[in-house]
């Protein structure tokens, strides 16, 4: 069973960057699009940015100008960039592969913004 694994969440400073990866255990095929998702809690999950095969790009009002995702097709990677963070940013951010025939999870990372 191929997994995604999550890394680089933690604790930082209002202002303050991390860099997010997410790189799966095995061979996923017909993967369309890769995307960060966050859940804080009592609210709903919610996309943070997505990135398509052909390098398309959509990003969540409350982050655009200062997050960033990127992708490297040949490791089966997704990178999320974030700059600028705020306490409102905090959530539990979890990946998602979206295939042709289903879609992969992983079991996220926390990230903590202190003001």
């Amino acid at each position: 069973q191929v997994q995604l694994v999550e890394s680089g969440g933690g604790l930082v400073q209002a202002g303050g960057s991390l860099r997010l990866s997410c790189a799966a255990s095995g061979v996923i095929f017909s993967v369309n699009a890769m995307g960060w998702y966050r859940q804080a809690p009592g609210k709903q999950r919610e996309l943070v940015a997505a990135i398509t095969r052909d390098v398309g790009t959509n990003y969540a009002g409350s982050v655009k100008g200062r997050f960033t995702i990127s992708r490297d097709n040949a490791k089966n990677t997704v990178y999320l960039q974030m700059n600028s963070l705020k306490p409102e940013d905090t959530a539990v951010y979890l990946c998602n592969f979206h295939t042709t025939y289903t879609n992969y999870w992983g079991q996220g990372t926390q990230v903590t913004v202190s003001s």
